[in-house]
């Protein structure tokens, strides 16, 4: 049984993509758009990224210098295992935003500076996509929570 219940570790945003994404101290999430200023915000189904700090820990432990953002995530989490999510799995976000999972791991675009250094990307593998379905504000240290899984 996944773990439902974790917490924001840090929120990442971008100007532009195809960049590095940057520590920001709080997030508005907009219904279907997305976390407002993001460049990969929008009209589609990946709006929000998630990516587990556990995870990230992974590449660590292979060589890796990487933190928070550095995997174009907007929202990394801690104490919650995405692997067990589904699509259309729901998740809390803070006291008031909520999103839907829509997709889970993508394609690594070639040149991934995260590949290029140590021969591996946990993104693709371990990365979470979701669309917001209830506005709100968040901020690191905010609680996530499963309120419903298609497991």
């Amino acid at each position: 049984m996944a773990t439902t219940k974790g917490k924001i570790k840090a929120i990442s945003t971008s100007k532009e993509r195809g960049t590095r994404k940057y520590n920001v101290p709080t997030a508005e999430l907009k219904v279907g758009f997305g976390i407002a200023g993001d460049a990969h915000a929008g009209d589609w189904h990946r709006q929000v990224s998630l990516l587990a700090e556990e995870s990230i820990e992974k590449m660590r432990t292979k060589g890796a210098s990487v933190t928070a953002g550095d995997f174009a995530e907007n929202i990394t989490t801690e104490g919650i295992d995405l692997r067990f999510l589904s699509p259309g799995s729901k998740l809390k976000l803070g006291s008031d935003a909520e999103v839907e999972i829509t997709q889970f791991g993508k394609e690594c675009h070639s040149g991934c500076e995260i590949f290029q250094q140590i021969g591996d990307c946990i993104m693709p593998r371990e990365g979470v996509f979701a669309k917001v379905t209830k506005p709100g504000r968040i901020k690191p240290g905010d609680g996530i929570e499963v309120i419903n899984s298609n497991d």
